[in-house]
């Protein structure tokens, strides 16, 4: 059934709200992405869907109300993708591995990270996006500092404020995802982004492990001498 079809009555069946809902935040995400959040308006999304305006207005009462619901989505799907990346039985500071490199993986994309990147821009200028923004990114980012404050309960990762040891494997990931999306793919030049996620990983757990596993019981030690054992394997 094609979605401009209706049941008898003229109201839209619930999969066919369902799928235009999907058409409006799918066609809003790429008209921002291409023109900015400012430079955008509700007539511009409503002719490149090819629906009236009111269609729109009457999901989302505004541009701004459009707006977080596209990244409210967004963020449901990424913290669903980082959830299941660190699902199972697993220890912990595997789960924080496997977690940092499910992240890298879904910013490396150019789709992706596009429509942040010009948010972000946008953000530069506006304190109100910029107060959004970080909101946005806090809730992004909870499994990924779950898996932080599960490793320090385990003693494997240093004590400290679990938002800003995120924080910090974060900035690292984020340099490893800029030269992913940057790198020029007719140079001929290889590009190896598990080598560029391993890099980066050895940096955080020698930074923020060391002490830890230094103070930490024989049995924890004993642990992540396992965990070490298990991923030599998994990479033979």
């Amino acid at each position: 059934m094609a979605l401009s079809e209706r049941k008898p009555g003229g109201r839209p069946t619930r999969e066919q709200a369902a799928a235009m809902d999907d058409r409006v935040l799918d066609g809003a995400r790429t008209a921002f992405c291409r023109k900015g959040v400012a430079n955008t308006s509700v007539d511009e999304i409503a002719l490149q869907l090819g629906v009236s305006k009111h269609t729109i207005y009457r999901r989302y009462p505004n541009k701004g109300a459009l707006l977080e619901a596209v990244v409210e989505r967004d963020i449901s799907q990424f913290k669903d993708a980082l959830l299941s990346a660190s699902g199972g039985e697993m220890a912990p500071l595997e789960a924080v591995k496997m977690t940092a490199r499910r992240y890298f993986e879904i910013g490396s994309s150019r789709d992706y990270a596009a429509f942040y990147l010009s948010v972000s821009a946008e953000a530069a200028l506006s304190g109100a996006l910029r107060r959004q923004l970080a909101i946005w990114s806090k809730a992004s980012l909870e499994p990924l500092k779950q898996t932080i404050r599960a490793a320090q309960a385990a003693g494997l990762v240093r004590n400290g404020d679990p938002s800003v040891i995120c924080e910090i494997l974060v900035d690292l990931l984020e340099g490893a995802n800029n030269r992913v999306r940057l790198h020029d793919d007719t140079s001929g030049a290889p590009l190896h982004p598990e080598e560029l996620f391993a890099d980066r990983w050895s940096v955080f757990v020698s930074a923020m492990c060391k002490d830890a596993l230094e103070e930490a019981p024989d049995a924890v030690r004993s642990g992540r001498a396992s965990e070490t054992r298990a991923e030599a394997k998994r990479r033979k």
